[in-house]
Order: C-alpha cells, then sequence, then structure tokens
C-alpha cells in the first residue's frame, strides 16, 4: 500500500510517499480502507522533533491521527461492527503511530460508525480536536454566563468545536481569530469577536476566569496580564518543559496553568456522536489529494485558515 512516511526529523520536506506492506490485524483490531485523515498541530510538532520525548526517534515513522474510511476485515473477538461499515477513529498511541497510508489497523474500540450525515472528511476531522474539547471544558468546572472566558485561536478545528460546546452553556466567550474567522466564531457562539490583525487582546483592560490558547502563541507569561487573580489558563500546545513546570508551579499560585493532554475516550466520542446528531458543525477549509500531500501539510502549517484540513486517501475506489 502507499504510505506518507519520514526517515528523519524536519520539516515537511522530509516527508515521502512510499510503499509499505498492508497491516495484519489482531482478534480486537479492524482493518480501515482509509478514505480521508485530517492535519492536527501534533503531526507537525512531532515530526520537527518538538515531542521526541514522548514519540520517540525510531525511524521510520508515519504521521495523522484521526481518519474515517471503510471496514475491510475484522478480527475474531470483534462483534459490534461489519465489514462495509463506514467509520471514524483515531490511532491508539498518538505518538508513535500514524494514519497517512491507505490503510489502518486499529482497535474496534478506537473507531465509530460514521453518522450518514457528514462527510468521510468531516469525520476525519472529528476525533482529536474533538476530544480535546469535551476535555477541555471538563477541566474548566463550573462554568455559566458570568464566566468570562478567552479563547485564542478561535476558529481552527479545537477552537470551532469548543465554542460550540461552550455556548451550550451559555458562556461569556469572547473569541479572537483572524478577520476570515469572524463570522464563523459569531456563528459557532461568541459573545465578543476580537480580529487579531486590527487589536491586540493583551492591550485590553478586560480580565477573564479562563483563558485557553489554541494559537500556540500565547504562553502563560503573558496570559498572566488578562486573567483574574483566581482563574485558568488551559494550554492544549505546551512546550515538553511546561509540563512538570506547570503542576509545580500550580502549587504555589491562584492563576493556574492548566496542561491539556488527552486521549480521546469513548465517553467524550459518544458524547460528540450526539452533538453531530444535534447539528454540530464540522468546518473543513480544504481537502487535498492524497498525491499534494506536502502541500496539505505546508498550507496547514501555515494556519489562519478556519476549520480543519483534510487529505483524501483512496478516492473513489
Amino acid at each position: 500500500m502507499k504510505a506518507i512516511a519520514y526517515q528523519k526529523f524536519g520539516s515537511s520536506e522530509v516527508l515521502q510517499m512510499v510503499e509499505q506492506s498492508k497491516p495484519a490485524i489482531t482478534s480486537d483490531q479492524v482493518l480501515v480502507k482509509i478514505k480521508a485523515f485530517s492535519i492536527n498541530p501534533m503531526d507537525w510538532k512531532i515530526r520537527k522533533g518538538e515531542m521526541k520525548l514522548m514519540s520517540g526517534s525510531k525511524f521510520p515513522k508515519n504521521t495523522g491521527a484521526d481518519f474515517a474510511g471503510i471496514i475491510e476485515e475484522i478480527g475474531s473477538s470483534v462483534n459490534n461492527l461489519n465489514i462495509g461499515d463506514e467509520v471514524f477513529g483515531v490511532v491508539k498511541n498518538l505518538m508513535k503511530e500514524g494514519v497517512s497510508a491507505e490503510y489502518v489497523a486499529v482497535p474496534a474500540s478506537l473507531i465509530w460508525k460514521k453518522p450518514d450525515t457528514i462527510s468521510f472528511s468531516q469525520a476525519a476531522s472529528l476525533p482529536v480536536v474533538g476530544t480535546a474539547a469535551v476535555a477541555a471544558v471538563e477541566k474548566m468546572g463550573k462554568i455559566n454566563a458570568r464566566t468570562r472566558i478567552l479563547i485564542n485561536g478561535a476558529t481552527g478545528g479545537f477552537g470551532m468545536i469548543l465554542l460550540q460546546l461552550l455556548k451550550q452553556k451559555s458562556a461569556n466567550i469572547t473569541a479572537v481569530t483572524s478577520t476570515e474567522g469572524v463570522a464563523y466564531a459569531e456563528r459557532w457562539g461568541a459573545t465578543e469577536v476580537i480580529d487579531y490583525t486590527r487589536e491586540n487582546v493583551l492591550s485590553q483592560k478586560k480580565t477573564y476566569d479562563i483563558v485557553v490558547d489554541l494559537s500556540g502563541k500565547m504562553r502563560y507569561t503573558k496570559a498572566k496580564e488578562i486573567m483574574k487573580s483566581k482563574s485558568l489558563f488551559i494550554n492544549p500546545t505546551p512546550q515538553p518543559v511546561e509540563i512538570p513546570l506547570a503542576v509545580l508551579g500550580n502549587l504555589f499560585r491562584s492563576k493556574k496553568h492548566i496542561v491539556l493532554l488527552s486521549n480521546p475516550a469513548t465517553s467524550y466520542t459518544e458524547f460528540l456522536l450526539d452533538a453531530v446528531d444535534k447539528g454540530l458543525d464540522i468546518e473543513v477549509n480544504t481537502v487535498f489529494p492524497f498525491a499534494q500531500y506536502k502541500q496539505a501539510y505546508q498550507y496547514a502549517e501555515k494556519g489562519g485558515y478556519v476549520g480543519k484540513i483534510a487529505v483524501e486517501v483512496n478516492g473513489n475506489q
């Protein structure tokens, strides 16, 4: 089968289309013929070597974590799925496995039937950012209309889901986004929208109960300036050194630095499936063909777009 892999850490230029053996499944796995996978910031952080303490340095590596496709084989102990089912899912080890190929073997517990109302590209765009958004809401604790929340980088894949989940809780949300993202942020539930090309959120006089940085550009040291005396900073894109420092520092401060490291959980995904049934909006900005994988990653890494980027595999096969 064709797969995208790399033999060393580096830019998108290290990615190569290679031939690999179709994976064999174990009794609790299914073989999925991939129709689409999505791109997440974690993909290039791992590829650039920024997460090597967790990802390891063994090559070759594939990339991508969440996908959608059609079941082609099922293991002997799998009884809740069938060959031909349209499904979406995620790999077991986000740091060491990848789905950038024509086929993937995954535990049946990590895939779910794709709702008919969404495309393969939309389904592939949901697991990583969707479950992280549910985890972020959990970390926030009790929130209501008086809870002031700032989301920086609010209209990427993560922000898209987080805004819609917080809207259900009637939270007071300020979204920071690009000019292109303003209308989307309003549609997804923001109370107030700041266009970062026109205004610096750090120059405001307002303070917040919760600050969520989804851009990777607002570090805790800066966020403290706009946080209330008792507040949370939620960081889903930590530098490795920030993880232990945040835990230690929180023992001595009321402005807490919460590092969000979530793995897709069945309960979270069931929650998201219910949200899809209720009309959750999944915006896929661009779908690249498999052969244009380098362009897809280059486009994704530049940022500034709304929603997710997906790569289509196996075309109409």
